[in-house]
């Protein structure tokens, strides 16, 4: 028979990470300016000399919300617009400069003030509303996609107990003071390798090998050999409380007989693919046995067994498999107790069973389907009667039943193993609660060569994170 090739079967962990709103709302509270100040020029040089307008505003607590569209960061705006100068020559015109609505009257009386200082102080009031749709990047980036737009209340100056009307005329300036410090937020969100950094960790957790050790007793030291291989995000989706990034990873696993320490190179492109619901963790794993060890586990199953066919009671004494060509050969040394001239009394024999090996996954048992079945008995030939040969097709049926290998063990030591490693990424950190947990293992498929027996299991289970803080 060909020796098996090398194996190893492709795992993928799905985990969405919800990123809560209120973490994000913390974390631009911690970054975001608490006030802008700015002053504008003089533009109206011919009515006020000596002139500075300035203005300073401050931001209230933040609100954070998930829309359809993206994040809305809304904050109130308080704060004042000053002007001090000297009226000048031209201060005549002032109303016609900041009020088309005041009359010629007006500014015949403003013009009796020239050489007066005039200092006044107005409050400005309004709020800021801060959009973000973000999108990861294949380079592992993420873009912000940032928008903000500024709201100023109407609001007006007294100028010698004329009301000018000034909100529409400090908003440009405000608005490029915001705009500049939201450019400056976006390039160094844009440039901000915290996703990689995060990314890197947990594939370093993950390149790694795994001891089985427990199977059974006197089972081979096995390792599961875990080696991710890419990884793939989709698009940020924006719920009512959180921003949910639906991250996965792409591991090649195998069964080894000795630990070892795999190359895992980090993927220089994130894969982007289509959104995806749920979190789920498919894990294959090859395990490999030789067959001296599938051998003692058949003869701890089944010797010493015993069954009844009509005319005789069987004792099996041992019991080997060999492997022969996509057939296994289950040879059987039994003693027979004849009951009607069955084998002769106390007879022994070599029962040799054809069988095609197939897997039960609720049970996960190997079982032989397709019986043939033969008979060499160490005794001698001519002590088989008409009973024996007629109980032949009732031993055929009870072997049948009988020959069976359970895996249970192999199975369940591969889960703990898989366990054991979910549980390192379990330890959640502060402000990250990482869950993570098998729901099953079955068996799903089957392969040999001359000296080893491979079974497939493959584990199920569910991964979810959720970040209630982006802290440092």
């Amino acid at each position: 028979m060909p020796p098996l090739p090398p194996v190893s079967r492709t795992s993928v962990v799905v985990a969405p990470t919800a990123i809560a709103l209120t973490a994000i709302r913390d974390a631009i509270e911690r970054t975001a300016p608490k006030s802008l100040a700015g002053k504008r020029d003089n533009a109206v040089g011919d009515v006020l000399s000596k002139a500075e307008i300035g203005w300073t505003l401050g931001r209230g607590p933040l609100a954070v919300a998930g829309r359809p569209e993206g994040i809305a960061v809304t904050t109130p705006l308080t704060g004042s617009l000053r002007t001090t100068g000297v009226l000048a020559q031209g201060a005549g015109n002032l109303t016609g400069r900041l009020s088309s609505a005041l009359s010629a009257n007006l500014g015949r009386e403003i013009q009796g003030l020239t050489g007066r200082t005039l200092d006044q102080r107005v409050d400005l009031r309004g709020s800021i509303v801060l959009t973000t749709r973000p999108i990861l990047n294949a380079a592992w980036r993420l873009e912000p996609n940032l928008a903000a737009q500024v709201t100023i209340a109407e609001t007006s100056l007294s100028v010698a107990g004329v009301r000018v009307r000034v909100g529409n005329d400090i908003k440009p300036l405000i608005d490029k003071s915001v705009g500049e410090q939201v450019g400056a937020l976006e390039a160094r969100l844009r440039a901000d390798p915290f996703v990689e950094v995060a990314a890197r960790r947990e594939w370093t957790k993950m390149c790694r090998s795994l001891s089985l050790k427990g199977a059974a007793k006197d089972a081979p030291d096995l390792w599961l050999e875990m080696r991710p291989v890419r990884a793939f995000a989709a698009q940020p989706r924006i719920e009512a409380d959180a921003v949910v990034v639906p991250l996965g990873v792409e591991a090649e696993t195998r069964v080894v007989p000795a630990q070892t320490r795999p190359s895992c190179p980090f993927p220089r492109e994130l894969t982007i693919v289509p959104d995806f619901a749920g979190g789920r963790i498919a894990i294959a794993v090859p395990i490999d046995m030789p067959f001296t060890e599938v051998n003692r586990l058949v003869g701890v199953q089944l010797k010493g067994r015993e069954f009844t066919v009509p005319g005789a009671t069987v004792t099996v004494l041992d019991a080997e498999l060999v492997p022969a060509g996509e057939r296994l050969l289950l040879s059987l040394r039994i003693k027979a107790r004849e009951q009607k001239s069955w084998f002769g009394l106390g007879a022994e024999a070599t029962v040799n069973v054809w069988g095609r090996p197939v897997l039960d996954p609720a049970r996960q048992m190997l079982r032989l389907a397709d019986i043939g079945l033969d008979v060499d008995s160490q005794a001698a030939f001519g002590l088989l009667g008409a009973a024996a040969r007629a109980a032949l097709p009732y031993l055929q049926a009870a072997i049948e039943d009988s020959a069976q290998l359970d895996l249970s063990p192999y199975a369940a030591e591969a889960r703990r193993a898989i366990e054991a490693s979910l549980a390192d990424f379990r330890r959640s950190n502060a402000g990250v609660n990482v869950e993570a947990s098998l729901t099953g293992i079955r068996l799903a498929d089957i392969a040999f060569d001359a000296k080893t027996l491979r079974v497939i299991a493959e584990a199920e289970g569910a991964a979810k994170v959720a970040i209630t803080s982006l802290s440092p």
